[in-house]
């Protein structure tokens, strides 16, 4: 009984660290960036092509690089439940880093030209689970605020 037990325990956490593993950093960036824009179920141009920017300046990616990620990074984000397994994967980032990926998401949620409550909830709750405090939280907000 008790070696059953162990057996499906162990299953779990392998089945966890499996799942854990489907989602790399820069999927994670990727689909927090469609997090935002799609919080007011309305994606236009001007958010995709900032996602696009932003990607390439966080990534060091090409646009071509950065299209193709985006859109594996959005079936990713429709089907998750929650926003931790994508800031699981980047806690570990430096500070600096984790800021500048705040500062993205703002940048996202400005563009065009409305700031919906869900963005602001999604980068606020984001920022948290990356330890991000609060000052820097208003610091990125206000550096891209228009």
């Amino acid at each position: 009984m008790i070696q059953s037990l162990k057996s499906f325990f162990n299953q779990l956490v392998d089945q966890n660290t499996q799942a854990n593993q489907g989602v790399d950093s820069n999927l994670a960036i990727a689909a927090l960036l469609c997090q935002v824009s799609q919080a007011d179920h309305s994606v236009d141009e001007q958010e995709q092509a900032t996602k696009i920017q932003m990607l390439s300046k966080l990534l060091s990616l090409t646009e071509t690089d950065a299209e193709t990620l985006l859109q594996d990074a959005a079936l990713r984000s429709e089907s998750s439940a929650s926003l931790y397994e994508f800031t699981d994967q980047l806690r570990d980032l430096e500070h600096q880093q984790r800021f500048e990926l705040i500062q993205s998401m703002w940048q996202v949620a400005y563009a065009d030209n409305h700031l919906d409550p869900i963005e602001e909830a999604i980068i606020r709750k984001v920022a948290e689970l990356l330890y991000v405090n609060h000052s820097d939280f208003i610091r990125a907000k206000l550096s891209v605020a228009p």
